[in-house]
């Protein structure tokens, strides 16, 4: 199931001409058909406590350690007090999982482990509620280094209308090697680290998202710094995160949604693109950040559409944030900052409302603590110039340098 990908509309025109940097938007992984399986029929796996009942070759139970190792589609339903389910399948195998009232936990390593398939996707059944969780350490038992309640070496897709629940105090929540896909489900996600982390990219069409963790959704590819993408199109997301809410090491896209967002920084990736979602973010460091994360592109913010309402915490901090260019062709933002917006290198200010401490502002300004007033200009539609008191309040691009959006 490996580059099953749609290509997304590019930048903009104008910031490709700006920048020559971020000319593709993350590409969107689509979900499997969950139906296709190499059985004819569901397998029903009853977690009865300590062990499982399953009939079928295609299941083998050790004690409290339940392995699938073909194609199929397997119903999980019971409880499982300290142990896992590990899908060790064909590399060409399609897995459907659906969690029918399922409470998996295990005390020392993950609750649902994919060591090997093409894809696996776990369906959560209509009216459900289901729960995996860890005990707060994570011991290997191969080569592979598990740190999470739900560990893929391979790609993952969630769907279903049931809810699950994710607790996990050493680890991550839900970790891949690969792509992660969510089209739907209610998801409830306490973790240490990342409650969503990904190598290659994170791509929601849906769904309904709590989330507690250091990072609430993480993308993130150390072999190539092209992908680390995350893609959302629709959901609605509360995150309370220690760091990041949203974390894309190279692109970030959004195309619609509801954010509600607590975090040191709301919005974060190298190339940012919004055009679409309804945000509130209340941020202690940055805002929305285009940092220089991924070196395969230059950092650039465009926004095109939403509404975004962004309340900043006091002292050195940004509402809106480029450590290169930025471009606002539409969409609403409400600003309530010491700082409103920072940039390092151009802006272009086309169109949309931008609102600083309740006041209506025609230009966007290189807004920075300090003195020396009027050492930058600000970019303004048009035909319009920056209001007197508009240009950069002096301070920390041309005074000390950038902090580099960290």
């Amino acid at each position: 199931m490996k580059n099953r990908y749609t290509k997304l509309i590019s930048c903009s025109l104008s910031a490709a001409l700006l920048t020559g940097a971020c000319l593709t938007q993350p590409e969107t992984v689509h979900a499997a058909d969950s139906s296709a399986s190499g059985l004819s029929e569901e397998v029903s796996v009853i977690l009865n406590g300590t062990t499982a009942q399953a009939d079928s070759d295609a299941v083998i139970i050790d004690g409290s350690s339940v392995t699938i190792t073909a194609a199929g589609t397997y119903l999980l339903s019971g409880t499982l007090d300290n142990g896992s389910i590990i899908v060790d399948a064909d590399k060409e195998d399609q897995v459907q999982l659906i969690l029918d009232g399922a409470d998996i936990h295990s005390d020392t390593f993950a609750a649902l482990y994919v060591l090997q398939a093409d894809e696996v996707t776990v369906t959560l059944r209509e009216g459900t509620e289901n729960s995996l969780s860890n005990g707060g350490a994570f011991e290997g038992i191969d080569e592979n280094d598990v740190d999470a309640v739900i560990f893929s070496k391979d790609d993952i897709t969630f769907d279903g209308t049931g809810s699950l629940q994710i607790t996990s105090p050493a680890g991550h929540g839900i970790a891949c090697k690969d792509d992660v896909t969510f089209t739907d489900g209610s998801y409830e996600i306490t973790a240490a680290d990342n409650a969503v982390r990904a190598k290659d990219s994170i791509t929601i069409s849906g769904g309904i998202f709590l989330l507690t963790a250091e990072d609430g959704l993480h993308a993130e590819n150390s072999d190539d710094e092209t992908l680390g993408n995350i893609s959302v199109t629709g959901g609605q997301f509360t995150i309370d995160a220690s760091d990041d809410a949203i974390h894309a090491e190279a692109q970030l896209l959004i195309e619609g949604g509801s954010f509600n967002l607590t975090a040191a920084e709301g919005l974060e990736a190298t190339c940012i693109t919004i055009n679409d979602g309804d945000f509130t973010i209340n941020a202690s460091d940055d805002g929305i950040n285009a940092a220089a994360k991924s070196s395969a592109y230059t950092p650039l913010l465009e926004i095109n559409g939403g509404t975004l309402t962004i309340i900043m915490a006091s002292g050195d901090t940004d509402a809106v944030d480029s450590n290169a260019d930025l471009i606002i062709n539409g969409g609403t933002l409400d600003i309530t900052a010491v700082s409103a917006f920072d940039y390092d290198g151009t802006a272009q200010y086309n169109g949309g409302t931008i609102l600083i401490n309740g006041e209506t502002v025609n230009a966007i300004p290189n807004q920075m603590m300090g003195g020396m007033g009027g050492m930058f200009g600000s970019a303004a539609p048009d035909g319009m110039s920056a209001p007197d008191g508009m240009g950069a309040p002096g301070g920390r691009n041309g005074m000390r340098g950038k902090r580099g959006g960290f």
